[in-house]
């Protein structure tokens, strides 16, 4: 049995990925989604005045810590010494939401995506934790993976 999904063994069993005997290159992961919200919630976390604080201050590094234990969270992830992560979040007004764009990086046998992906989960996942008082009704929509550069797969650019 060759299956796609290489979490698997050729018994369908699941099982860590054995990364061995691949090169150690830079990796490079970047993605984003979004978080909708009522107007009025919005204005609180742009105006800085939620009941909680700086909403897009705590986001931010709970994306990191996030990114950093992602092989705690997914069972089959390896754990990653991680070089570098940066967490942008951006309000917008028009759509009354906030995007929130992670790029983690690293010098591995395996890439970053799900540890990018996390941190952007856990990053909005703070930000309905902080604003759910004021608004229950928030959306996080739209995560995914934009962008990913290294190893032997080569890059993966969203819309290519």
């Amino acid at each position: 049995m060759n299956s796609p999904l290489t979490h698997f063994d050729s018994a369908g069993q699941a099982h860590m990925v054995d990364v061995a005997g691949k090169p150690v290159t830079h990796r490079v992961a970047v993605a984003a989604g979004s978080i909708r919200m009522l107007a009025r919630t919005l204005a609180l976390i742009a105006q800085g005045d939620a009941k909680k604080g700086d909403v897009i201050g705590i986001a931010r590094v709970a994306a990191i810590q996030g990114a950093k234990r992602t092989a705690e969270l997914i069972p089959l992830c390896h754990p990653i010494a991680i070089t570098r992560i940066t967490v942008d979040f951006e309000i917008r007004e028009a759509s009354t939401s906030v995007l929130c764009t992670a790029r983690v990086e690293c010098d591995a046998r395996t890439g970053v995506e799900m540890e990018a992906l996390t941190a952007v989960q856990v990053g909005l996942l703070t930000v309905y934790d902080m604003c759910k008082a004021a608004d229950r009704g928030m959306v996080i929509e739209g995560v995914r993976l934009l962008e990913k550069h290294g190893g032997k797969s080569g890059s993966f650019i969203a819309g290519d």
